[in-house]
């Protein structure tokens, strides 16, 4: 299964949430990463989520 990293990040810079996980697709990878941003209550932060190989999936500044 592919590997994807998900990051995200408070005002200042600091890195509220840097967790990886894996995934079938892509489509599953981003229904994944905003449940974890959920749970952490980082909707609103500014975060991503890549691909293994740099392909970004989900983002929002």
């Amino acid at each position: 299964m592919p590997t994807y990293t998900l990051t995200a990040f408070d005002k200042s810079g600091e890195k509220l949430l840097d967790e990886t996980f894996e995934a079938a697709n892509d489509e599953e990878a981003k229904k994944i990463g905003e449940q974890k941003l959920r749970e952490h209550n980082c909707c609103d932060k500014t975060h991503r989520c890549v691909t293994s190989s740099g392909q970004l999936i989900l983002f929002h500044r």
